[in-house]
């Protein structure tokens, strides 16, 4: 359909149709001009290389809010956004035109242009602001001062006028939103004449370039685009043309210029290759004024304002009676019926023609929040602001790996939404295991739709908790990451090979090892592995090895839910543990406070990490048919307290060692088969070694020696009386009172409250010497104790301090004897014990199939069963 050429819309020149981008007020006065005018075209200010993406905007699946994506074809994260929201005049406009077989064009500065001159003006990707908000176009959202800087010129940086601000300070407010509302919003179009609040806008804008100027370099660019675009088509479809564009360009598209002036000034501007897509947005992103923001303060507000027939205001507040209740908060339609009133009675007093966003908000909380701002919150959040997430079609252009992702988003029914929420996956099922591939290897890619968070339904591997959200600007994300590949898995390896290839420290090949495993890319382990053994032989850092070593570990403990083979992981791991045993005694040396707590967590992970990975050996010699811990021999685990090593953790004096640090006649165990047990327990008896070593070494700092006291403790490995013994000799009066504080820290810190309360005898050895700390030394100590003694539990604290305020000379045999706990014993009391094997058995499937009488069956191995659910 056509425009008529007597129309007196067309009297002037071309229809001039400024808008406040992202207005609904102006969003309804460009329908009705449009409606009365009936254009032949339709020119809206955007990209003009985002035309072709104007037909898919009738396809019902593209659903507003959504943004158009413009970014540097060989360098995808120089990119900028168009965003559109359903009550955006613009969008109005291009609907309107599909609605009545209208051509509609883009006639903005070209994305090409746009982002070669941010990239050579150094700006942040996007120019998102152009199109959708900020402080480029007059009319808009523009939050901040007046004059806000509107990019570079040749000759310096020039101040421009936020112009609803100017013209809200003419009238007499002090909030340019509130007198736009007042002046727009609850208005409407004129019914006579859907041409004068144009007319009106136009005047004001003409004024305000007289008085400040036109702005800078950038702006006069644009617009003579504009004009040229203009012309093209006025000459194509004749007089009847109508522009939708940000009221600031108005009074420039009605100014007389030349073909040849407006050319000269796009004469050199900076070029890059190009591609434009639809992309989702949310109202949140709307929301915001800075990054791709468009600045808009109440997008949700906005949206009911354009989609209510009428009584917006009993409406909204009907929304927030309805949200509310189903957070169970009581509210009844008494409470709305009195919040309407008092938002009208607000209105009248502050003299508005209808409540606006602010009387509604003051008549909730009063109301229906009873004076809460708790609940508050909660509104503006979900209603003021909203969760709306747009929807782009399969149809619309996109780069192949965004067109892959959302095949398996649809395949593992992950949808994507604006609103963060926890996923809980159980990788023992199909599903669950493939969303957390996709997740695992969008991560890889710098896609970061998920993060990993603490799971709250238990501790297995076979469990994630994941913590989704997503944000727009994900989708620049997949775009860059299109360079890697096609499919999210091939990309995903690229990049993983490609980051190990890069990779400086031996922390990170091994975390990259760690993320293959998780995110199901096997293809790509002999890479990393490669560059992981690589760069272990040659890194000397202990430090560095001790921190490389949890990742690789914990990594071995996803073959068995994930199906993938560990095999060369294990390998690296047990060499990796058997140079950080023996460099970490000498590289425990000469340490100053700092280094000695770095130290210490280097040792509290590897302590860790030999616990997991002896499990995991002991589990890999398992599935291969290994023999049990009762036929392993003593010189495969190193015997009672580590045999084949002396305190130190070395070879006994007068026994050769061969190079690998190994005696004669106690060959390490070869690899593979049944040997998986017998090399963890070497390792965990080695490891023993290397902390009996550590407890012992007066050149050590103080908070090593009493972490490796602790961990011998912890494991068993390290009898009481001989820790009470340690400590005395640590507390001794000949100790500094720095260093006995010291190695309390690292005895006691970390959850060592409930030793204290359990053992008294080393809480009365922690009592004696802290009491007799001199004066003078006491403010030194002091520090190191409150940050040990602050860790712990409220009702650890409680505890130990009834404890000590009853005294040692209330306590069963004094400071030296322990108080026997109920339920605790030196030895296991394995009467009580059998009687849960009935029922433990059949938790684990362990029934006799044989006749046998179950519970003598139970009897026999039971305690088997105890000690592999313990290992």
């Amino acid at each position: 359909m056509t425009g008529a050429p007597e129309s007196t819309a067309y009297d002037a020149g071309p229809l001039l149709l400024g808008v406040r981008h992202h207005g609904p007020g102006s969003a309804r006065a460009v329908r009705a001009a449009l409606q009365a005018a009936r254009p032949a075209v339709v020119l809206i200010e955007g990209p003009p290389e985002a035309d072709p993406l104007i037909p898919p905007a009738a396809d019902p699946g593209l659903r507003p809010p959504v943004a158009l994506l413009a970014h540097a074809v060989d360098e995808p994260g120089r990119s900028a956004f168009w965003p559109f929201a359903e009550f955006s005049p613009e969008w109005v406009a291009i609907r309107w035109a599909l609605e009545h077989d209208v051509p509609a064009r883009f006639i903005d500065l070209p994305a090409t242009h746009t982002l070669a001159w941010a990239e050579e003006a150094g700006e942040a990707g996007g120019s998102g602001a152009e199109a959708g908000g900020g402080e480029e176009d007059g009319g808009e959202h523009a939050p901040g001062p007046v004059g806000r800087r509107a990019g570079s010129d040749d000759v310096g940086d020039v101040l421009r006028v936020d112009p609803l601000a100017v013209l809200a300070e003419a009238a007499g407010y002090d909030d340019p939103e509130r007198w736009w509302e007042d002046v727009v919003e609850h208005r409407g179009p004129g019914a006579d004449d859907p041409f004068a609040p144009f007319t009106a806008v136009g005047e004001a804008m003409t004024a305000l370039r007289e008085r400040y100027g036109a702005g800078g370099r950038r702006d006069l660019v644009r617009e003579a685009h504009m004009r040229l675009r203009l012309r093209a088509a006025r000459k194509e479809f004749g007089p009847a043309v109508a522009v939708v564009c940000g009221a600031w360009h108005v009074p420039a598209l009605r100014e007389k210029t030349t073909v040849t002036a407006d050319r000269s000034l796009l004469r050199g501007l900076p070029k890059v290759k190009t591609d434009v897509t639809w992309v989702p947005w949310t109202h949140r992103r709307l929301a915001r004024s800075g990054g791709y923001g468009a600045g808009i303060e109440s997008p949700g507000w906005y949206g009911h304002l354009f989609q209510a027939p009428d009584r917006p205001v009993e409406r909204w507040l009907t929304k927030v009676a309805g949200l509310l209740r189903e957070e169970d908060r009581i509210v009844s339609s008494a409470h709305v019926i009195e919040a309407v009133r008092l938002a009208e009675t607000l209105a009248a007093l502050r003299g508005r023609p209808l409540p606006g966003l602010g009387e509604t908000t003051d008549a909730v909380r009063a109301v229906l929040c009873e004076g809460s701002d708790v609940p508050l919150a909660l509104v503006h959040d979900r209603l003021v602001v909203g969760d709306a997430l747009g929807e782009v079609p399969e149809s619309a252009p996109a780069v192949p790996l965004q067109r892959d992702l959302t095949r398996q988003q649809r395949s593992l029914r992950l949808k994507p939404e604006a609103l963060e929420r926890d996923l809980e996956l159980d990788l023992r099922g199909d599903t669950d295991a493939g969303r957390s591939r996709l997740l695992h290897r969008l991560r890889l890619l710098g896609v970061d739709w998920g993060e990993p968070v603490r799971s709250r339904g238990g501790t297995g591997t076979f469990r994630e908790t994941w913590r989704l959200r997503w944000e727009p600007e994900l989708s620049v994300r997949v775009a860059e990451a299109g360079v890697w590949g096609t499919t999210v898995q091939a990309a995903a390896r690229a990049r993983a090979e490609a980051d190990a290839a890069a990779a400086r420290a031996l922390a990170d090949v091994t975390a990259l090892a760690e993320q293959c495993l998780l995110a199901g890319l096997p293809e790509a382990l002999p890479v990393v592995m490669r560059v992981l053994a690589d760069r272990a032989a040659l890194d000397t850092d202990v430090g560095h090895l001790a921190q490389a070593l949890p990742a690789l570990v914990r990594s071995l403990r996803y073959g068995d839910v994930r199906g993938t083979d560990t095999g060369a992981l294990a390998e690296v791991a047990a060499g990796l543990a058997e140079r950080v045993f023996v460099g970490l005694p000498p590289a425990c040396a000469a340490l100053d406070a700092d280094a000695a707590e770095e130290m210490r967590a280097h040792v509290d992970a590897v302590h860790t990490a030999v616990g997991l990975l002896t499990e995991s050996l002991a589990g890999t010699s398992a599935e291969a048919g290994g023999a049990s811990p009762a036929d392993w021999p003593a010189e495969a685990i190193g015997g009672e307290e580590g045999a084949g090593q002396d305190g130190d953790g070395q070879a006994p004096q007068g026994e050769a060692t061969h190079a690998d640090g190994q005696a004669p006649g106690r060959e390490r165990a070869p690899s593979g088969g049944g040997s998986g047990r017998a090399v963890g327990g070497g390792l965990r008896e080695r490891w023993r070694g290397v902390l009996r070593a550590l407890s012992l070494r007066d050149t050590a700092p103080g908070v090593i020696r009493g972490r490796a006291v602790r961990l011998l403790l912890d494991d068993g490995a390290l009898p009481p009386g001989e820790a009470a013994r340690l400590m005395g000799l640590a507390l001794s009066p000949g100790t500094p009172p720095a260093a006995a504080a010291a190695w309390i820290e690292g005895f006691a810190g970390g959850g060592g409250g409930l030793l204290l309360v359990h053992d008294e005898r080393l809480l009365g050895l922690l009592d004696t010497w802290l009491t007799g700390v001199p004066a003078d030394a006491f403010t030194d100590v002091l520090p190191l104790l409150r940050r040990t003694f602050a860790a712990y539990e409220p009702g650890v604290r409680r505890t130990l301090g009834e404890l000590v305020r009853r005294g040692p000379g209330d306590r069963p045999g004094g400071a030296a004897q322990a108080t026997v706990v109920p339920g605790f014993a030196a030895e296991p009391d394995t009467a009580r014990a059998d009687g849960v094997l009935p029922v433990l058995r059949l938790l684990l499937g362990l029934a006799a199939d044989d006749g046998t009488d179950t519970a003598d069956t139970t009897k026999t191995t039971g305690h088997e069963s105890l000690a592999g659910v313990g290992t």
